[in-house]
């Protein structure tokens, strides 16, 4: 099988990181989310580094992966965490190492900052493939839980 290759995103990415926004959603928390305010979403991050970034995975040219980091400061720590959002792999690219790459990205981008103290991510708790497939990348569950108020989606 042909390697994968990581990417930083670019404008032109921008209608397939908005649909993958979608099927992601809809798969793990059956979401149907609004196409026009995922386009504006992923552009406000690819016009504004301060947001965030997106990485793109692909294999044989062809996009196969995609995340979104974004950041947290810790005044406990006097650094960046960086947190991993929005991960999608194509359906048949599943299981092909394609999320190991983006993931051992992250980790090597964020290991070379003096600015970024830890790499952080949250899964929905029924997703136990997922919270899996974290675990053997060495990530542990936090002791935190996430309260939120969704203006947005409810």
């Amino acid at each position: 099988m042909e390697p994968v290759s990581i990417r930083l995103a670019h404008a032109g990415d921008m209608q397939t990181l908005a649909q993958n926004h979608r099927a992601m959603a809809l798969e793990t928390e059956g979401k149907i989310l609004d196409p026009e305010t995922t386009i504006q979403g992923t552009r406000a991050v690819l016009e504004d580094p301060a947001k965030g970034f997106y990485l793109v995975a692909e294999r044989e040219g062809r996009a196969v992966g995609q995340l979104l980091v974004t950041f947290e400061w810790s005044d406990w720590r006097n650094g960046t965490f960086w947190w991993i959002q929005s991960v999608y792999v194509a359906e048949g690219a599943r299981r092909t190492g394609v999320y190991r790459a983006l993931h051992d990205h992250v980790l090597a981008k964020a290991r070379a900052d003096a600015g970024v103290c830890g790499v952080r991510l949250y899964v929905d708790k029924e997703n136990h493939h997922a919270q899996a497939t974290y675990a053997a990348m060495g990530m542990r569950a936090a002791h935190y839980d996430v309260f939120e108020i969704d203006f947005v989606l409810g």
